[in-house]
């Protein structure tokens, strides 16, 4: 539920309306986590359109590896 809610506000942020939070509250989910919810995905979203409109690289599988082994070995100096 909360997913599908977060990928409305992802793809068309136009279309949401009040009654879209009403299943949430259905089954249970709390305001506040609904609200942190919202918060992380619009965060989320702001950094990736930032990055895509900065043309940030995303580094392949063997440079994520290498700086995995340097976090392990050096942590976050």
């Amino acid at each position: 539920m909360t997913l599908g809610l977060l990928e409305k506000v992802t793809l068309t942020p136009w279309e949401i309306r009040p009654e879209d939070i009403t299943p949430l509250r259905v089954v249970g989910v709390s305001e506040h986590a609904t609200e942190d919810a919202l918060v992380v995905c619009a965060l989320f979203n702001t950094i990736d359109r930032i990055a895509d409109a900065l043309d940030v690289a995303i580094p392949s599988a063997e440079g994520f590896a290498r700086t995995a082994e340097r976090l392990l070995e050096q942590g976050y100096l």
